[in-house]
């Protein structure tokens, strides 16, 4: 690698991307040339940095400068006052309180990543994600040099179940002890899997992991098929992630071209290979058996178990199947030891957890916090806090199956039991905030038919319980809620939780079931009273033209059932009978003189 005065990341996550990040490399090669500092200046692209609301980012060492929201039009500035004269530009730059970061010091002074700690992101944002001396250069596949040449595959396997990691992939089951199950098997040959589907609205963890960082997921696969004794490894990635398949292939192809895999790996009898499957965006996908008929060529429903996968998993074989972010941990385990990752999290959650925080919040984007974390560290000093001086309401975790918890859980610390003696889950990670001006029901009503329209089917209560809760959640945002109604959504939710074949079809009534218990008045409301405290249903609202009317007929042409009247220069009025209630009028009116109740 080439020693430069400057070295500039450019983020080339997503997200930056979609924001025009890619322009931005090209206008600063430009500007370079134009200055003749071409030979001065090293230009390297990132996976995401996690600060997606402040995109395109791009970071100026040394310094460690963090300049966001840069447009073309600010490169020949950055270029002439940074680089030529050495003066930073504040009105770009992101300055809030020095913070500390464990991996590397390149994250600048960003409150962000005041209270987050990389293990899983860590060489997300510093390395070239398409460029494997990057990775070497930061201890890449040392770890598998290690476990393949002073450790056994059982010191693996004892390392990793020392080290306390449970799989972030939702349900939270010991790494080490599915390891040591799934080597124990005398069946082969046996497979390892990388779960990358990832289908919770909102979360973007893994794409974001893989689009960063794609060889510690290489690294970690192979470290785990050394230690139950695999010799094939398939990653199954949803087609909708086509920047992160183009890196997580060039990263297994450039691993294969340096005998990091194949034959003989590393000059040693341990041979191992990868190839990627593609998934069609089916969200029950992300169910391991549903996954398992998936990578086989079969429509993609689970199964019930026992066998588990680790006994009986793919085309009948024993197998490992962890997501991204369990992968990504293994390379760290084995390198800094089990005795270090038991240090951060809690007692019975280690290391850390990777968040896609979305929603009412200043701050969003990819986070990493140690386990034990509250939910108002993530959302009030991570987060930033909730924009436009609106209060909080709630928060939903662990995606569309998760729950949602109101502010007196505010000081629930982040980790598996707590959140589920919260009344929630942790999901594969996404973190959902919610404001005042979002109904509670709706929000139900909303998750409801994600889970119910991504049902496979398979089974009755999955099926069919879903389809008779969405009804009548559509009932009661529709105004036409019935006494006994919220009864009713209890008895079903309580039925499809206890009789579902699957994980995803027990978790389903989550959201509801948790709105009920935390968020119950808002229910009352709309079906005794026909009201929406948020004003969020339309067939519950109710529009009306107030004194502060000028007359201008602005409303009256707009609205798409002519149910609005007046002469020119006069208090206009809506037939109430007429109005649909799409609420046209009160987006037009410059005069607030429409009021929504």
């Amino acid at each position: 690698m080439n020693v430069t005065p400057y070295r500039i990341i450019l983020c080339d996550g997503t997200a930056c991307i979609n924001s025009g990040a890619r322009a931005l490399a090209t206008a600063l090669r430009e500007q370079l040339e134009r200055h003749g500092l071409t030979e001065q200046v090293t230009i390297g692209l990132s996976g995401c940095l996690g600060m997606c609301d402040k995109g395109p980012i791009l970071v100026v060492n040394p310094g460690y400068t963090i300049y966001g929201r840069v447009t073309e039009k600010d490169i020949p500035e950055i270029v002439q006052e940074h680089l030529v004269k050495g003066q930073p530009i504040a009105r770009l730059a992101i300055q809030e309180d020095h913070l500390y970061n464990r991996f590397f010091r390149v994250f600048g002074d960003a409150k962000f990543f005041g209270k987050q700690m990389r293990i899983t992101l860590r060489n997300c944002g510093i390395i070239d994600p398409e460029n494997i001396d990057d990775y070497l250069s930061l201890r890449g596949y040392e770890a598998l040099a290690k476990a393949v040449g002073e450790m056994t595959p059982e010191q693996v396997v004892a390392e990793v179940e020392k080290s306390g990691l449970r799989g972030r992939g939702g349900a939270g089951f010991p790494t080490g002890r599915k390891w040591k199950l799934t080597a124990a098997e005398k069946a082969t040959p046996k497979y390892v899997i990388c779960n990358a589907d990832e289908g919770d609205p909102g979360a973007f963890m893994d794409r974001s992991a893989i689009e960063g960082d794609p060889h510690t997921v290489v690294e970690g696969m192979a470290i785990g098929a050394y230690a139950i004794g695999a010799s094939q490894g398939f990653i199954y990635i949803r087609a909708e992630y086509p920047l992160a398949i183009r890196r997580i292939r060039r990263a297994i192809d450039d691993a294969r071209a340096h005998g990091l895999l194949g034959q003989n790996i590393l000059g040693s009898n341990f041979s191992f290979d990868i190839e990627i499957r593609l998934g069609a965006g089916a969200f029950v996908c992300g169910e391991e058996t549903a996954l398992i008929h998936s990578v086989e060529g079969a429509r993609g429903m689970p199964r019930p178990r026992p066998p588990y996968p680790a006994v009986a998993g793919l085309y009948g074989q024993p197998t490992v199947i962890n997501n991204v972010e369990t992968w990504a941990n293994i390379p760290v385990i084995i390198l800094d030891g089990a005795n270090w990752f038991r240090t951060v999290g809690t007692e019975t959650s280690k290391g850390t957890k990777v968040f896609a925080l979305a929603g009412k919040v200043v701050n969003t984007g990819l986070i990493e916090v140690p386990m034990g974390t509250t939910l108002r560290e993530i959302i009030y000093d991570v987060g930033g806090g909730i924009p436009s001086g609106k209060c909080f309401k709630s928060v939903q975790t662990g995606g569309p199956s998760g729950g949602c918890l109101p502010e007196q859980y505010l000081d629930t610390p982040i980790d598996y039991e707590s959140l589920v003696k919260a009344g929630s889950i942790m999901g594969s990670g996404g973190m959902i905030v919610i404001d005042e001006d979002s109904c509670m029901v709706d929000v139900a009503r909303f998750f409801l038919e994600f889970t119910q329209d991504e049902s496979c089917g398979k089974c009755t209560p999955c099926r069919e319980g879903t389809k008779r809760m969405l009804e009548i959640l559509t009932r009661i945002t529709d105004g036409k809620g019935q006494p006994g109604d919220i009864e009713k959504l209890e008895r079903l939710g309580g039925m499809i939780r206890k009789s579902s074949l699957c994980g995803l079809g027990q978790s389903a009534p989550n959201p509801v079931l948790s709105t009920i218990k935390n968020f119950r008045p808002e229910y009352e409301e709309h079906i005794h009273e026909k009201k929406c405290r948020a004003k969020v249903c339309k067939s519950l609202l109710h529009y009306e033209i107030i004194e502060k009317c000028v007359g201008c007929g602005a409303c009256r042409r707009v609205c798409p059932v002519g149910a609005i009247t007046g002469a020119a220069k006069s208090r206009h009025t809506i037939d109430q009978d007429k109005c649909v209630r799409c609420g046209l009028c009160f987006n037009t009116c410059k005069f607030e003189a429409i009021a929504k109740a």
